[in-house]
C-alpha cells in the first residue's frame, strides 16, 4: 500500500496546516510533522519522544511540542530525521488507517487544523481510500464534493 499512496501524494500534493512551529499533515496511514529548527542544529541537541500517546520534542532544552495524539500511532515504527541541520521531520505510523480516521489535530486540543484545512483534508484522506480499493485507477486528480464539515465555523461558500 505505501508505494503506491506515496506516488498518490506525489502527484495530489499534500493538505498542510501550518503551526508556530512548522507544519504538519496526514495520509491514510502517516502523520508527517515538520519543526523549523535553528540553523546548524545537530540531533544531541534535541530530544524527540514518541510513544503510542503521546509526542515531547525538545530543542536545546526549550519545550517544542509535547500533548497526548488524538489517536494511537506505532510508536515502535515511527521515525525522525534532521534535515541540513534546521528541519526536524517525523514521520508518525497511524495504528487505524481508514478515510474516517482523518486527525482533526496534531495533538488533543492542540494544532488544530481550521475547518476549510480539515474539510480538504477528509476529502484528500477519501481519494486515497478509493485509489486503495481501486489500485488500477487514478484518482490523484480527482475532485470529490460534498461538506465533511462538522460543528464549529460555516465554510467559505458552504
Amino acid at each position: 500500500m505505501t508505494s503506491e499512496m506515496s506516488h498518490f501524494d506525489e502527484t495530489s500534493g499534500v493538505i498542510v496546516c501550518g503551526t508556530e512551529w512548522g507544519r504538519w499533515w496526514q495520509t491514510l496511514e502517516e502523520v508527517h510533522v515538520e519543526v523549523d529548527l535553528p540553523e546548524g542544529t545537530k540531533a544531541s541537541m534535541l530530544r524527540c519522544t514518541i510513544t503510542n500517546k503521546t509526542l515531547n520534542v525538545l530543542v536545546r532544552g526549550e519545550v517544542k511540542i509535547k500533548g497526548n495524539f488524538p489517536c494511537l500511532v506505532k510508536a515502535d515504527d515511527s521515525v525522525w530525521t534532521i534535515e541540513d541541520r534546521k528541519l526536524l521531520h517525523i514521520c508518525l505510523l497511524k495504528v487505524k488507517t481508514t478515510a474516517d480516521q482523518c486527525w482533526k489535530s496534531l495533538l488533543t486540543d492542540q494544532y488544530q487544523a481550521d475547518p476549510y484545512t480539515q474539510d480538504q483534508m477528509q476529502r484528500k484522506l477519501t481519494l486515497q481510500r478509493y485509489q486503495f480499493e481501486n489500485p488500477g485507477m487514478d484518482f490523484s486528480n480527482a475532485e470529490i464534493s460534498g461538506n465533511y464539515h462538522t460543528g464549529g465555523p460555516e465554510l467559505p461558500g458552504s
